[in-house]
């Protein structure tokens, strides 16, 4: 997996202007090629009296899948500078559509890849971005006595708690990266006086 990567603040569009055409770039978080699909769709939707409706998206953390599409503009001026803008800032799970309203000038090739490419990174501007790190998930199992000092302990140390579950004993679900995993389980055992369970789980991502 890698260490981390960049994916989109939030949905949200930008426009900009070249030569009286008018350039739309809406840009949204896609979890799958599916979601990404369906934005795409939408907009397209939304957009039905555009000249065009060119998209790109990446989805996976390592950039695993990676489709683009020009939309009837000359080829590889519209999708693949969108990508390759996506790429550049090292952005996933993220689709990109940017709608084109025709001005009257024709831009020719090399104004339709720089006008594509820089709506995309115009709108990454706009809307913003973050970065998210690659952690381990892991429970901390403890007694209903020690778990409400523990949680404190836990936010004052930094260390997100991401989930509380109480039953029998009391599950803390906390993400760490792997590098951190030997000293914190010498900081529970100390903390708890050796007390507390701990288990480690699978790999994901969090907010930086």
């Amino acid at each position: 997996m890698q260490d981390q990567y960049r994916t989109v603040a939030r949905p949200g569009a930008h426009e900009t202007e070249v030569n009286r055409s008018r350039f739309r770039c809406a840009l949204a978080p896609a979890a799958t090629e599916r979601e990404a699909q369906e934005f795409v769709a939408a907009v397209r939707k939304e957009h039905a009296d555009a000249s065009h409706n060119c998209w790109a998206y990446v989805v996976g953390a390592d950039a695993s899948v990676q489709k683009a599409s020009d939309d009837g503009e000359p080829g590889g001026t519209a999708g693949l500078p969108m990508l390759q803008m996506l790429l550049r800032r090292d952005m996933r799970y993220v689709v990109a559509v940017v709608t084109r309203y025709y001005g009257g000038v024709k831009l020719g090739a090399g104004g339709l890849i720089r006008a594509y490419g820089g709506a995309v990174g115009e709108a990454l501007d706009a809307v913003g971005t973050r970065t998210r790190r690659r952690f381990r998930l892991a429970t901390v199992t403890v007694d209903h006595q020690r778990a409400g000092k523990l949680q404190n302990e836990l936010r004052a140390t930094g260390h997100a708690v991401r989930d509380v579950r109480y039953a029998e004993a009391v599950t803390i679900e906390i993400g760490l990266p792997d590098a951190d995993l030997p000293a914190f389980r010498s900081w529970l055992a100390d903390a708890t006086a050796g007390t507390a369970g701990f288990e480690v789980g699978a790999e994901a991502y969090g907010d930086a």
